[in-house]
């Protein structure tokens, strides 16, 4: 048999961790293809190196597309780093049902698919990596963020599905967990409060409290995304990675605490941490 593809198609490349990801493991001689839906956000990434692709995970010909450009080129996409995804905050009954679905349908909806997409080519030539980029909030749930924690508990039974799935393949499929990562992540999901009805006033706070952790004494406990894309580059390293990879201290002290406290403990410790909506 030939060796194997080892091309890496990376989704979500225009800044943050997927961009800091692709000129990682660029400069670790990876045969990268970085992708976004815009071509010209990508232009930095193809000076390092990378290859570079439109890609919408939204879309169904644009997913197809571009995994068929790196398998017309490499044979395979033999590690696909599912990176796209957003943050979505508010009240879950104050937040309009189109934002719900496009909220489902990048974090999780287009996660699967591109594992859909790339599989076969990986179970061809025995040998294939599927990195999903969860969060520690696939493990721990906070007021107003119930819509963004659905799809990263959903990438949690994903990931541990999919892993006991394809193993027998040669195919290895690793769960990386950030904790607070400073990005315009957190702007992007406070951006995205509500502003009207009974949950006015929590929401504006969970405005606050969002932005403020990126920025405030709560980031002191997180990492650029530099740590995350160490820490891939480390698991795609490895003869044998883990199935989860918990990144940040806030993500390790986070998880851990959820594990331990129980259900009445931790809504006491979010009742001082976020003002209760009120009649």
């Amino acid at each position: 048999m030939p060796n194997p593809s080892k091309a890496v198609l990376i989704t979500g490349c225009s800044s943050g961790i997927g961009h800091a990801t692709a000129r990682r493991l660029a400069a670790d001689g990876w045969h990268v293809y970085a992708t976004a839906r815009r071509l010209e956000t990508l232009a930095e990434l193809e000076r390092a190196g990378c290859r570079t692709l439109a890609l919408d995970v939204t879309d169904e010909d644009s997913m197809s597309a571009a995994v068929g450009a790196v398998i017309e080129a490499e044979g395979a996409v033999g590690v696909l780093v599912n990176n796209a995804g957003y943050s979505q905050s508010g009240a879950v009954e104050s937040v309009p049902m189109g934002q719900v679905r496009s909220q489902f349908e990048t974090n999780v909806f287009g996660l699967i698919r591109m594992c859909q997409l790339v599989l076969p080519g990986m179970r061809d030539q025995r040998w294939g990596k599927i990195v999903n980029i969860g969060s520690m909030g696939g493990r721990a749930t906070f007021p107003g963020g119930g819509l963004y924690h659905a799809t990263k508990y959903a990438v949690e039974a994903i990931s541990d599905a999919l892993r006991f799935e394809v193993r027998g393949f040669g195919v290895d499929v690793i769960l990386v967990e950030p904790g607070l990562i400073v990005t315009n992540f957190g702007e992007t999901g406070s951006a995205s409060v509500p502003e009207d009805g009974p949950y006015l006033e929590f929401n504006r706070k969970l405005a606050e409290l969002t932005s403020g952790a990126y920025k405030g004494p709560m980031a002191k406990l997180g990492g650029g995304p530099d740590v995350v894309a160490n820490t891939i580059a480390g698991a795609l390293a490895s003869e044998r990675p883990r199935a989860r990879y918990p990144v940040t201290p806030s993500a390790h002290l986070m998880i851990n605490l959820r594990r331990l406290v129980p259900d009445r403990l931790w809504d006491r410790m979010m009742r001082a941490q976020f003002p209760m909506p009120r009649a």
